[in-house]
């Protein structure tokens, strides 16, 4: 086989680029800084006016948040690294062996390493030209899904020999990711009991929230996010109103879609809630908005606030339902290639 050869028969082999947000390099000030300001500087992500937001970000943000954050990125930080990276990077391992028949698999972060134009001036140096790109987001949002898009085609402007690309927008309502929901918690359920979904045990689908500005501009977040809960409990034969949607992870003073994850809690525990079992649906990897947001901080203020038992359930990561997920996406956009 001649080098012409390889270079075509690699060109023609599609790659799936498993894109995730992305972490700190490790949890330290510096490290968190050095994340904060690419990701924090990204306009999708605060939509402010540049020079404006550059100086408060400088100035105010920079300077302080990062000494406030690694500490909690030290608490859930492993002998493997950042939960982050870690479950991205087994993700991508596991989907390379599932899609070995037909494409091979890459993983970039957004924001940090490796870059999505690093990793596709790699695969393109290799000679590969189609690339399906699968951001790890179920629901879009112009400020996760949109900014991975924006980053891809930054790479194709630059490009003489461009890459041939698919992208996929959204799986919220996927059959493969609202089984692998239902089966975590029916799961979870035979383990400590079926909550009464009474006052007494609620259930909760806590989802990443966004500023109520970005909804009212049109982004379709909250819709994606809404209709994945209803699908959820039409899985379950549950009453829409059985499972409780909530929203978490708010930062500065702009106001945020709601009700925030945090207050709902504090008023569970306050009126009598006993049990609280709340699943992430948004997130495929457990990351700090799991492990420290909602397990330990969450957990925390329903105990203090009067409840008794506080349930985060996994359902990501390297779970048959997550990859079976992430499977289905890949091999239905991939149609064609292979």
């Amino acid at each position: 086989m001649t080098d012409r050869d390889t270079v075509s028969d690699k060109a023609a082999r599609p790659v799936v680029l498993l894109v995730n947000l992305g972490t700190p390099e490790a949890p330290t000030a510096p490290a968190v800084r050095r994340f904060l300001r690419e990701f924090l500087g990204d306009q999708r992500v605060v939509e402010m006016h540049p020079t404006l937001w550059k100086i408060i970000l400088e100035t105010f943000v920079l300077p302080l948040r990062p000494r406030m954050v690694a500490p909690q990125y030290a608490k859930i930080w492993t002998e493997h690294g950042s939960p982050l990276a870690h479950w991205t990077h087994m993700q991508g391992q596991i989907l390379r062996e599932r899609l070995k028949d037909c494409a091979d698999v890459r993983v970039a972060m957004r924001y940090g390493e490796p870059s999505i134009g690093t990793v596709l001036d790699e695969l393109h140096c290799a000679g590969h030209r189609r690339i399906l790109v699968l951001p790890a987001y179920p629901q879009y949002s112009a400020s996760t899904v949109g900014t991975v898009m924006d980053e891809v085609a930054r790479h194709l402007l630059r490009t003489r020999d461009q890459l041939e690309i698919r992208t996929i927008r959204s799986f919220e309502v996927a059959k493969e990711y609202i089984e692998a929901l239902a089966h975590a918690l029916e799961t979870h359920w035979q383990t400590v009991g079926h909550p009464q979904f009474d006052k007494r045990d609620r259930v909760l689908l806590s989802f990443h929230s966004i500023p109520v500005a970005m909804r009212e501009a049109g982004d379709p977040y909250q819709q994606h996010c809404e209709a994945t809960v209803k699908h959820v409990a039409r899985r379950l034969n549950l009453p829409d109103d059985a499972l409780m949607v909530t929203y978490q992870s708010v930062f500065g003073r702009a106001e945020w879609i709601g009700p925030a994850t945090i207050d709902t809690v504090g008023h569970l525990g306050r009126s009598g809630t006993r049990r609280v079992d709340i699943i992430c649906p948004g997130f495929m990897a457990d990351c700090l908005e799991t492990l420290e947001e909602i397990n330990q901080l969450n957990r925390e203020t329903f105990i203090e606030a009067g409840g008794e038992s506080f349930h985060y359930i996994p359902w990501g990561n390297d779970s048959k339902g997550a990859m079976s997920t992430l499977e289905a996406q890949a091999r239905r956009h991939l149609g064609g290639w292979i």
